[in-house]
């Protein structure tokens, strides 16, 4: 988070800024208006900690982030844990919507990930429901090492104020890795946040965010979600052993 802003936390190693939806939501507003260099906001959760506990180039990334909130349940009880409260979680596809929303008719965004053709539907909803500018669309089924320099220069021409990025494990460490090349003001990794905007998927019922078992009820439907449980299981089993944290400092 930049100078000013709220406390930022330490759990398990990586940073979790103290922030709601609405102040997340118009701190990449304002940057996504302003920024001189590109900034990176994490939707950090229980995968990703563990991901990157074992992978030093994503947990440079994380550690990179000028925003990082609470996507997961599991960070909100892990920051309890380590003894802070957090004001509320900041789901992914929360802090994409409400940003477009707030943003409507000015914000240019890109949308980068998913299958081919869900882009460029997500986009298309994105711009009827919150009236956003379609800066560009493209696919995440591209290889990382040879693709990325055009898919790079692609959204670098399109000038984007936001770039949502749902390009699954990883992404991240592309996110960070090429932002300079992307040259978008705000890079979010979003997941799975594309195909929620096209009707790919459907969000679970309110009522299980609400009570934080969202996550389980997805596992439960989607067999191949299930490769996620031992990561989630680990992240359990690192937060009851370790309390949550390593250490606090002010964002």
């Amino acid at each position: 988070m930049t100078d000013g802003g709220p406390p930022r936390i330490d759990v398990l190693g990586f940073p979790l800024d103290v922030i709601d939806l609405p102040s997340a939501a118009a701190w990449v507003l304002n940057e996504a208006r302003a920024a001189q260099q590109p900034k990176l906001v994490v939707t950090l959760n229980p995968e990703i900690v563990v991901q990157g506990r074992d992978q030093p180039a994503l947990a440079a990334a994380l550690r990179a982030a000028d925003l990082s909130v609470a996507d997961g349940v599991g960070l909100a009880l892990a920051a309890r844990r380590a003894g802070t409260r957090l004001p509320g979680r900041v789901p992914g596809v929360d802090l994409a919507s409400e940003v477009m929303r707030q943003g409507a008719g000015t914000l240019r965004v890109y949308f980068l990930g998913a299958k081919p053709g869900v882009a460029e539907r997500a986009a298309a909803e994105a711009s009827s429901r919150y009236g956003v500018k379609v800066a560009g669309q493209h696919h995440g089924y591209f290889d990382r090492a040879n693709d990325a320099a055009a898919v790079c220069q692609d959204v670098r021409l399109a000038a984007p104020d936001l770039l949502l990025a749902g390009l699954g494990e990883g992404q991240e460490l592309f996110l960070h890795s090429h932002a300079e090349a992307l040259g978008a003001r705000v890079m979010i990794g979003v997941g799975g946040t594309l195909d929620v905007l096209a009707g790919e998927v459907k969000r679970m019922p309110a009522w299980t965010t609400k009570l934080g078992v969202e996550w389980l009820f997805r596992v439960a439907l989607d067999r191949k979600r299930w490769k996620r449980v031992p990561r989630l299981m680990e992240f359990a089993w690192l937060v009851l052993t370790r309390g949550g944290r390593h250490g606090h400092r002010p964002g």
